[in-house]
């Protein structure tokens, strides 16, 4: 059996061998942090997902070693391959900066400013994008989009006007569910997520596109208003569940359960689908086996006031300072030649002046 081959790309300077066939954000993760392109449409368990929201656009300034020309355009990460010497920048280059600032500010056109209610806030994608890639203001003078509300059932929420049509939802309930309901309604700035004659989405799976969702366009009517999630405690816990893995994320405040949602990796993508008994209808500890806190990114402000295995800084100031520990209280005539201790400075007349420290 012969071996996988594996092809070298070079992203941001820093050089990884990954096989055939990856993509250059797939590449890009395995080395992990800023060297990480971000995407809000692509997600590694949805098949067909990527190149929608464009997010993820690199500059290849050399396409392989045996053809090292640089690729005229910049091109989307997620749906491009790797090739043997291939050389990406992403955040190195100024082209990928100004060309991401430009499409958060095209995402953002018609998002309303929905962040002081929308219960997506302090874990929406796009609210990291736009505080990380994203302008100061905008240049859109226009009316914003809006839509009618749908109603989906009696645990999932639309509100379309928030959308960004990346499609995780319509492929999640593609690959998850027996008989998907909803899905792309209309075309150009009309296309929407809909379902045909307002049908309810109620497959045993479907609670999986709340997870999958960047934004606030779907949200869980069990949670809606009733706390952030900054103030909640996410904890692992899991339960023997017939339906599916059983291993969640539960969050709390004090005693009671709020909301429970699938287990995310750092990427913010869904580690094992749910059913929608495990979300919507087991709200009590008591049905859960309690694992203990949930590691949380400090990227992330719902970290605020329980870090996970935080270690205090190291204290620098002996190691500027050759060892020795700082002055706390000074005895300003022993630190300096200039200052004579026989002199009053309470009763000199006006301000102090060199004149009154000159030797006579």
């Amino acid at each position: 059996m012969s071996e996988q081959q594996l092809f070298k790309v070079t992203i941001d300077n820093i050089t990884i061998e990954v096989p055939a066939g990856t993509s250059i954000l797939e590449a890009a993760r395995k080395i992990g942090g800023e060297v990480a392109p971000p995407a809000m449409c692509f997600y590694s368990k949805l098949k067909g997902s990527g190149g929608k929201c464009r997010t993820c656009l690199v500059e290849v300034s050399k396409g392989s070693e045996k053809d090292p020309r640089p690729m005229p355009k910049l091109v989307a990460s997620c749906r491009t391959t790797v090739m043997d010497g291939m050389e990406v920048k992403n955040i190195t280059s100024p082209k990928v900066i100004d060309a991401r600032a430009g499409v958060v500010e095209f995402l953002l056109l018609n998002h309303p400013l929905d962040c002081p209610i929308c219960d997506q806030a302090g874990e929406c994608h796009l609210q990291d994008l736009s505080y990380e890639h994203g302008k100061e203001g905008t240049r859109y003078e226009f009316q914003r989009r809006t839509f009618k509300k749908h109603d989906l059932g009696p645990y999932i929420q639309l509100h379309m006007t928030r959308c960004i049509m990346c499609f995780r939802c319509v492929f999640t309930a593609d690959q998850l569910t027996e008989n998907r309901v909803h899905g792309v309604l209309d075309r150009g700035d009309h296309a929407e997520i809909a379902t045909f004659i307002e049908k309810s989405l109620d497959n045993d799976f479907i609670g999986n596109v709340i997870d999958v969702c960047p934004v606030g366009a779907l949200t869980d009517k069990t949670f809606r208003f009733k706390n952030r999630v900054w103030f909640l405690k996410p904890m692992d816990a899991h339960r023997d569940c017939p339906k599916c893995s059983g291993k969640v994320t539960l969050w709390n405040r004090g005693e009671e359960v709020f909301r429970v949602t699938a287990r995310k990796d750092e990427w913010g993508e869904v580690e094992d689908w749910i059913c929608n008994e495990c979300r919507f209808e087991k709200k009590h500890s008591n049905d859960w086996v309690i694992e203990g806190p949930r590691e949380i990114s400090r990227h992330s402000v719902i970290s605020q006031g329980h870090y996970l295995d935080a270690v205090k800084p190291t204290e620098t100031f002996l190691a500027v300072n050759d060892g020795r520990a700082p002055h706390l209280l000074l005895d300003i005539h022993t630190e300096s030649d200039v200052n004579k201790p026989e002199i009053e400075l309470s009763l000199i007349n006006g301000p102090a002046h060199s004149n009154n420290f000159n030797s006579k």
